[in-house]
């Protein structure tokens, strides 16, 4: 089986198709592990179902991967089929069928202020400031140009984020002195936040840096980078913003996504006593 021209063809029907950016990259990132699977098979068509179960089985079971993961496996393996043999396999029985309702982990307004605080090296600083105060997704910060930063309206704009929606936040003064000298410094060309050769930062790296940052501050809460967008709503929630304003600031589609900050900042809950107090 050619796995790199069938992976070609997938990628250039997922353009045309209009797909973002970001949705392409986790397309080809799951087909290509379920090509390297199937590899002994002489075509796309050979493989039978059993196999495709098998491969979401041992990711599953061997890799404990997230339910997240495995929905992501499974609806690219039917786009798969259904761009290139041009047939609609039905696979749904393979979505994990149990919810999870975890809140989502965020760090409190102190910690995000040891967290910048400690955070010397101005372009590290620079980025998790941007993903905070503006509640970014790590490819949306990634994805930022500098015509992007539109300081004399005090607006970001986020080109084609989730959804292949765009949006516009607010751009904090705060934000904005960091940003100039940062610019002043690094003299970026093109995205905002560049890599050694002046291409796209990389995730890996913000990664690290956060992790990096939450060693030095002392920070013991677990967290990664887009804790830093969940700690942006839930710091909303609590100082009153409407939820429907931080559902458009956040990007949601669905209202329901933006309702979970709600369970976390719900003051009633905190205040009702526990019979331990009655003893």
């Amino acid at each position: 089986m050619d796995s790199e021209t069938i992976l070609t063809s997938f990628e250039k029907k997922l353009v045309i198709q209009r797909y973002a950016s970001n949705t392409i990259r986790s397309y080809m990132d799951y087909a290509g592990l379920f090509l390297k699977y199937v590899d002994k098979f002489a075509s796309l068509k050979d493989v039978p179902i059993a196999i495709i179960e098998t491969f979401i089985n041992e990711k599953v079971e061997n890799e404990n991967i997230s339910a997240s993961y495995q929905k992501g496996l499974v609806g690219a393996i039917k786009k798969l089929y259904e761009l290139i043999l041009d047939e609609k396999i039905s696979l749904d029985y393979l979505y994990p069928k149990r919810s999870f309702s975890k809140l989502p982990k965020f760090f409190s307004k102190e910690e995000v202020r040891k967290l910048l605080d400690s955070t010397e090296n101005l372009k590290h600083k620079a980025m998790l400031m941007t993903i905070y105060s503006c509640g970014l997704r790590l490819n949306e910060l990634l994805n930022l140009r500098i015509s992007d930063i539109r300081s004399s309206d005090k607006i970001i704009r986020i080109n084609q984020s989730k959804g292949n929606k765009d949006r516009i936040v607010s751009l904090p003064d705060k934000l904005l002195t960091i940003l100039r000298d940062y610019y002043q410094v690094y003299k970026p060309s093109h995205y905002l936040f560049e890599g050694e050769k002046r291409n796209r930062y990389s995730e890996r790296s913000v990664q690290l840096v956060l992790k990096k940052a939450l060693a030095k501050a002392k920070i013991k809460t677990e967290g990664t980078v887009h804790s830093l967008r969940h700690s942006y709503a839930t710091h909303l929630i609590q100082s009153g913003i409407d939820v429907r304003i931080v559902q458009e600031l956040l990007g949601h589609e669905n209202i329901k996504t933006t309702m979970i900050y709600t369970h976390i900042t719900d003051i009633d809950k905190k205040r009702t006593p526990s019979p331990l107090d009655f003893l």
